[in-house]
């Protein structure tokens, strides 16, 4: 089976790393075709959003295959550009879910924090190991990492190289739900259900302006015009909002 499974349905998208004999370590091969998977989602408007996940109880992502050596930084930034480590940071315009179980550490926990809305099984763990080791360089995780945790928790994982479980990660809010391994897919699955049933191209459009002003000031980001935005309110489905209110019923959405 491929390392990087791509599965469509009822508008979701399963992105499944499946190496777990390597801790879904991720290797160059996996970087092209998560970047495939990134640029066929953001292309195709029956897809309104992604959920990714990995195989095996043990690791969600440990980071990239350092096994592959140097000449593997010459491909493309980590997990097919979504994280920007080592590269040009690819965009996802859909909602991420991510499921998270096991070890979520190094390029694995920043690929995580990509997401949108984070599940983690009971099992995981949260870490940044790299000073630890005496690693640092296109550390991106260190920026996202203390832009999503209370700076001295942040700190603190960067400093020791100490993780943190599931339960302290929803403490701090790095988590939206925990819950048993066996009930992983299923929560990534509701989430996705609960985000499918807004119009997705509202929602893409809100997430476009989220991430588009997001560390700027806050009057600028009011004063921002966008252009998702202005093109949602041209779209079938902002006609069929004011139809079915009019009407008194539930929008059918079609993306479009």
């Amino acid at each position: 089976m491929a390392d990087v499974e791509f599965r469509v349905e009822n508008h979701i998208v399963h992105v499944r790393l499946n190496r777990p004999g390597g801790m879904n370590a991720i290797t160059g091969d996996m970087d092209e075709a998560l970047l495939d998977a990134w640029n066929s989602i953001n292309a195709d408007p029956e897809i309104w959003c992604a959920i990714l996940s990995a195989e095996g109880e043990k690791a969600f992502c440990i980071g990239a295959d350092v096994s592959e050596g140097p000449e593997r930084k010459s491909r493309m930034a980590l997990a097919g550009g979504l994280t920007g480590i080592g590269g040009p940071l690819v965009t996802l315009t859909k909602p991420l879910v991510a499921a998270v179980q096991g070890f979520c550490v190094g390029g694995g926990f920043e690929l995580a924090m990509c997401a949108d809305i984070i599940v983690a099984a009971d099992t995981a763990q949260f870490g940044l190991p790299e000073t630890r080791h005496g690693i640092i360089g296109e550390c991106g995780v260190v920026h996202r990492a203390v832009r999503q945790l209370p700076h001295h928790i942040a700190m603190a994982m960067i400093l020791t190289g100490e993780r943190i479980d599931a339960a302290t990660a929803a403490q701090h809010g790095l988590v939206n739900e925990v819950v048993p391994y066996a009930a992983l897919a299923d929560a990534a699955a509701s989430w996705a259900g609960r985000i499918n049933k807004a119009a997705p191209l509202a929602n893409q459009a809100a997430k476009a302006a989220v991430y588009g002003r997001l560390g700027h000031p806050l009057e600028m980001a009011l004063m921002t015009r966008f252009e998702e935005i202005e093109r949602y309110a041209e779209s079938e489905d902002c006609r069929e909002r004011d139809v079915a209110a009019a009407e008194g019923r539930r929008p059918v959405w079609t993306g479009r």
